[in-house]
């Protein structure tokens, strides 16, 4: 009898989740091995509930769609599991003749995998997991797929924004990030910038304790000097004594539904300052966006669910596929495999050699180390250069 290959979504989706899923559904296919290739249909809720689909069956061009498709086409979730829910599964495996499972998600779905595939030693049942995080907050790996389209998206939107302040700079402009406790996807706004001078002009990172009355001082003199700012502020700001500065409306376990920080910090401005400020939200729009999916994402979000099934069936067990990024001026990367303990739960933020000194920006370090992962370069802006004499003589 053939073996039954299951895979898993955890997690908040991103814009590349499902080019892991045909990753990982198209090389099952290759192997003669493996019986059916199931999805679980709703996260690990639906392994609970036996609610499975059948992959194996679906033509070749409808399952290419999956690689332009955001979001999880087999659902995912934030289920909380209990030990007993891990020993149900694992008989639920077993009735299924299930002996290969993928979990595709972030350090808390790592964290179920390792749990999984210990209740199952010795049952003959393999599991990894497969990278994937808009946050990029997974350890070890280089980075992980659904960051460098949130990335592209996040700068991208900066550059509109700063077009548009520039154009009418009477007012405050604060973009909010989103990415918890880390701030990659904030510090990727930097690579809106075309010009000295450009917009961001500051970005908080939750990495750097957050001082009021410095954040204010910076807008002052910012204001004097540009007229409009541009300011991107990560989710999970956090003042000297490590407390959120805005109070989370909800939270439960891992799962936090931060306050609003962008209009918290524009509202300061307002209040404190007596100047102008909006702020702006993307959410969901920056993880959701095949508009701006970073072809280069894409392309190792597949790779990773092609190389994860390669993994399990040559027997191997308890690990995550990773990336490690190769010497020299080029961009390239290879495939590694990183041991399942080293990324349960465990959480990456920026390091120090990414934030700039003033703790408002990053470092050169970093731009060069993430325009790769955002895939070709941005549009170009149009703007009237004083340096050839396109702005002429002013009257």
């Amino acid at each position: 009898m053939k073996e039954n290959l299951l895979l898993i979504h955890g997690g908040a989706p991103t814009a590349v989740i499902n080019a892991s899923l045909y990753g990982a559904v198209t090389e099952a296919k290759r192997n003669a091995e493996i019986g059916h290739v199931y999805g679980a249909v709703g996260g690990s809720g639906g392994v609970l509930k036996e609610n499975f689909i059948a992959l194996e069956n679906i033509p070749e061009e409808r399952l290419r769609l999956l690689l332009h498709t955001p979001a999880s086409a087999i659902g995912t979730s934030r289920d909380h599991l209990e030990p007993e829910d891990y020993a149900a599964m694992s008989k639920i495996l077993q009735r299924h003749n299930i002996h290969y499972v993928l979990y595709n998600g972030g350090n808390g779905s790592m964290d179920a995998c390792g749990k999984l595939s210990k209740t199952c030693k010795g049952k003959g049942i393999h599991a990894v997991g497969i990278p994937k995080t808009i946050d990029n907050d997974i350890a070890v790996t280089d980075h992980a797929p659904g960051f460098g389209s949130s990335a592209r998206y996040m700068a991208a939107t900066v550059a509109e924004v700063a077009a548009d302040v520039r154009a009418l700079p009477i007012h405050v402009s604060i973009v909010e990030a989103m990415g918890r406790d880390a701030g990659w996807i904030a510090a990727a706004s930097a690579l809106a910038r075309q010009e000295n001078g450009d917009g961001p002009h500051l970005i908080c990172l939750p990495e750097c304790p957050f001082d009021e009355d410095v954040f204010l001082e910076q807008i002052k003199y910012l204001q004097k000097k540009n007229g409009g700012i541009v300011v991107v502020a990560g989710e999970g700001l956090k003042n000297k004594a490590g407390q959120p500065i805005v109070e989370p409306i909800f939270k439960v376990g891992r799962a936090v539904y931060y306050g609003d920080v962008s209009a918290h910090l524009a509202n300061l401005v307002i209040r404190k300052l007596g100047i102008k400020a909006r702020s702006e939200k993307p959410g969901i729009c920056g993880r959701a966006s095949i508009a701006f999916q970073s072809a280069v994402d894409r392309q190792e979000a597949e790779l990773a669910g092609r190389e994860a099934v390669r993994a399990v069936l040559s027997g191997k067990s308890d690990l995550m596929v990773g990336f490690e990024r190769m010497p020299g001026d080029k961009y390239a990367i290879k495939t590694i495999h990183i041991p399942i303990e080293d990324v349960m739960l465990c959480d990456r933020t920026m390091p120090r050699e990414f934030i700039a000194q003033s703790g408002f920006d990053v470092t050169d370090a970093f731009t060069r180390w993430c325009r790769p992962l955002i895939g070709e370069p941005l549009r170009e802006l149009f703007r009237f250069s004083r340096s050839t004499g396109e702005l002429g003589t002013l009257l």
